[in-house]
C-alpha cells in the first residue's frame, strides 16, 4: 500500500515537473541613447535670402524597465530629450526650466481579464491603462511620431481583445490640467514645444476611438473610428479666448489595407472622412486617400509610385474642407523635410502628393531609400486681390540610409532638398524666399539591453 501511494505521489510531482508552465516572470532593463545633428538650409519652410543656414545636435536619452508576470505587465520609460549646449556646463541645475526636457514618456500596467494559464495561446483580453503610445497600421492616424526627439504619448485607458488573427481596441482618454475642486474645463493650448497637425496648439479634452483589425493571407485589413473633443471657448471684446462649458466634437473613420498582390507588388491603400466640429466651431467635413505600390524587382531593389490626397478648404467657404491627420506620424509620409502636416503650417488648403519610392538593400546591413515627390494645393491658391495662383507647390528629393553595425548600434544619415515654387512661399507667408532649400542629418541610435 505504501508503495502503491510512493509511485502515485511520485507520478504526480513528475507530471507537475514535466508540464511546461505559461507564467514566468520576465524582467527587462534597456536603454536608448539618440543623437542627430542636422544642417538646417530651409528644413519645414523656405528661408527668405539673407537668411543663414542652422546647425544643432539634439539628444534623446531613455531608459525602459518593464515586468510581466501572471496575467499582469508593467512598462516605464523615463527620457530626457535636449539639445547639445543648452544648459551652462557648469551649472548644477537646468539653466532654462521652459526648455527642461526631462519627462515619463510612458508608464502603464496591462492587467489580463482572462487566465493565461487557462486560455488558448494566442487570445487576448486585457486592459492597459496609463501613459502609452498609440500605433496602429502605418500610422497614418494614430502613430508615435518616433521621429520627433520627444515623441508622442497619450494618457489612456486600452481595452484590447484578439483571437485567431483578429484584433479589437477600445481607447479612452479624459484630460485635465490638474486636480479641481468645481468644474472640468480644460485648458488644451501646451506649453513649451506644440508639435502637432493642422489642430497644432490645441490638445484634445477627451479621446474615444475602435479600431477593428483582421490578418489576411498576403497582408491585413483594419478599420477606426476616432472621436476627438475639444473644450469649447468665447471671444471677449479684446479677443482673448475664455474656456466656457461644453466640447466640439470630430470624428474622423476609415478603412486600411496592406496585401500582397502576385509575388512581386504590395499595395497599401487607406481612406478616412472626417465630420463634426473643429475646435474653433466651424462644421466640419473633410476627407484624404491614399494608395501606394511597390515592386520587387530583385531581393535588393524596389519601386513603385504613391498618391496621397488631403483635402482643403477654398477663399471664402464658410465650412471647415481641411483634412487633419490627427495624431499620426506626418514625417512619414509627406516628406522628410516637414513641410507638411508637421509643425510648420502651410495655409488649409489640403495637398496633393505624387512620388515615387525606391529601396535598395545593398547589404545585409545596409540599405538606402530614395524619395521623389511632387506636391500641389488640393485647393485654389489665391493672393491678396484674389488673383489666382499655380497649384503647384514644387518637388521634395529625400535620400535616406541606414546601416546597422550591431544588433544594437544603428547610424542613419540623410540629405533632403526642395525646389519650392512662389504658390508655396504664399501659403507659408514667406516674403523674398529662397527657391532652393536643403537638409542633411546624422543620426547615431544606440539601444542596449542592461537585463533580459
Amino acid at each position: 500500500m505504501r508503495k502503491a501511494v510512493y509511485l502515485l505521489l511520485l507520478g504526480i510531482t513528475g507530471t507537475g515537473l514535466l508540464a511546461p508552465t505559461r507564467t514566468m516572470a520576465q524582467f527587462n532593463l534597456s536603454g536608448q541613447l539618440r543623437t542627430r545633428t542636422e544642417l538646417l538650409d530651409g528644413q519645414g519652410t523656405m528661408l527668405s535670402k539673407g537668411e543663414k543656414p542652422a546647425f544643432f545636435t539634439s539628444q534623446r536619452t531613455r531608459l525602459n524597465a518593464g515586468y510581466k508576470g501572471y496575467r499582469t505587465q508593467f512598462f516605464v520609460a523615463v527620457q530626457d530629450v535636449r539639445v547639445w549646449g543648452q544648459d551652462a556646463s557648469t551649472n548644477n541645475r537646468i539653466t532654462n526650466s521652459a526648455q527642461n526636457g526631462l519627462m515619463l514618456h510612458e508608464a502603464w500596467g496591462e492587467i489580463s481579464l482572462l487566465d493565461t494559464n487557462q486560455t488558448k495561446l494566442g487570445k487576448e483580453f486585457a486592459l492597459k491603462i496609463g501613459r502609452q503610445e498609440f500605433l496602429y497600421d502605418d500610422s497614418r492616424v494614430l502613430g508615435n511620431l518616433d521621429w520627433l526627439q520627444q515623441a508622442r504619448r497619450h494618457d489612456a485607458a486600452l481595452i484590447k481583445y484578439g483571437f485567431n488573427g483578429f484584433t479589437a481596441h477600445l481607447g479612452v482618454a479624459y484630460n485635465q490640467n490638474r486636480e479641481l475642486k468645481t468644474g472640468t474645463l480644460y485648458d488644451g493650448v501646451p506649453v513649451g514645444y506644440a508639435a502637432g497637425t493642422n489642430g497644432i496648439g490645441t490638445m484634445y479634452k477627451s479621446l474615444q476611438f475602435l479600431y477593428l483589425g483582421k490578418k489576411l493571407k498576403q497582408g491585413n485589413a483594419s478599420f477606426l473610428v476616432v472621436k476627438d473633443d475639444f473644450q469649447k471657448y468665447t471671444l471677449d471684446t479684446a479677443g482673448v479666448k475664455k474656456l466656457a462649458n461644453g466640447v466640439r466634437s470630430r470624428v474622423t473613420i476609415g478603412p486600411y489595407l496592406q496585401t500582397k498582390i502576385g509575388k512581386s507588388w504590395t499595395l497599401t491603400a487607406n481612406a478616412f472622412y472626417q465630420t463634426g466640429k473643429d475646435k474653433d466651431g466651424a462644421s466640419l467635413s473633410a476627407y484624404m486617400y491614399s494608395v501606394r505600390g511597390l515592386y520587387a524587382m530583385s531581393r535588393a531593389f524596389s519601386i513603385g509610385p504613391g498618391f496621397d490626397y488631403t483635402s482643403g478648404t477654398a477663399t471664402g467657404s464658410a465650412k471647415n474642407h481641411t483634412f487633419d491627420p490627427l495624431y499620426g506620424t506626418p514625417h512619414k509620409f509627406w516628406g522628410q523635410m516637414d513641410y507638411f502636416y508637421a509643425a510648420n503650417g502651410f495655409g488649409k488648403g489640403g495637398l496633393s502628393d505624387l512620388y515615387i519610392n525606391t529601396t535598395i538593400k545593398a547589404s545585409e546591413k545596409l540599405s538606402i531609400n530614395t524619395d521623389l515627390h511632387h506636391f500641389a494645393s488640393a485647393a485654389a491658391v489665391r493672393v491678396a486681390d484674389n488673383q489666382k495662383l499655380s497649384s503647384s507647390f514644387g518637388e521634395e528629393l529625400d535620400i535616406i540610409a541606414n546601416y546597422n553595425l550591431t544588433k544594437t548600434i544603428s547610424f542613419q544619415g540623410g540629405y533632403c532638398t526642395f525646389f519650392s515654387t512662389n504658390s508655396l512661399a504664399q501659403v507659408k507667408g514667406v516674403k523674398n524666399p529662397q527657391k532652393m532649400s536643403n537638409w542633411a542629418y546624422l543620426m547615431i541610435n544606440i539601444k542596449p539591453e542592461f537585463l533580459k
